[in-house]
């Protein structure tokens, strides 16, 4: 039988990390093609820094109108959605057998909800931490505290 393979994908709102697992006894190791970094871009870059106006209509006072779209967060949601395609491709390869997810618990929640069919039947646990800038060794060590390897 052949030994399971397990990703765990480590990441945040600008930065990932893959990691596989081959068998139960392997310790994890980098994925070759499983390194991203989203560049942050400054709001000003991203659309309009600065909030439209209106006048009042009973006297010559004019307001600031709030932005309705927070563009670093939707840079941040656009890279987990990103992240979870190329997972859904490799589940779709089937380059791995399980999956563990790991990051920051906004970055969690977008990666959670942009997981395509396949890659969301493999996912095998998640935990809430940021953990991007820890070695492997010690992701390992978080993973086995929290039962998931």
């Amino acid at each position: 039988m052949k030994a399971k393979t397990t990703w765990v994908l480590v990441a945040d709102g600008a930065r990932a990390r893959g990691f596989a697992r081959h068998g139960t006894d392997s310790s994890l190791v980098a994925i070759p093609d499983g390194t991203f970094v989203h560049e942050v871009e400054r709001v000003s870059a991203m659309g309009t820094d600065r909030p439209g106006r209106v006048r009042e209509s009973a006297d010559t006072a004019h307001h600031a109108i709030a932005p309705h779209v927070d563009w670093r967060r939707e840079g941040k949601r656009s890279f987990a959605h990103a992240l979870a395609d190329w997972l859904e491709q490799r589940a779709r390869e089937r380059t791995y057998d399980r999956l563990i997810l790991v990051a920051a618990p906004r970055t969690l929640g977008d990666l959670r909800a942009a997981l395509g069919a396949n890659a969301r039947e493999r996912l095998a646990g998640e935990l809430a931490k940021d953990l991007t800038a820890h070695p492997a060794a010690d992701i390992e060590e978080h993973l086995r505290r929290a039962e998931l390897l």
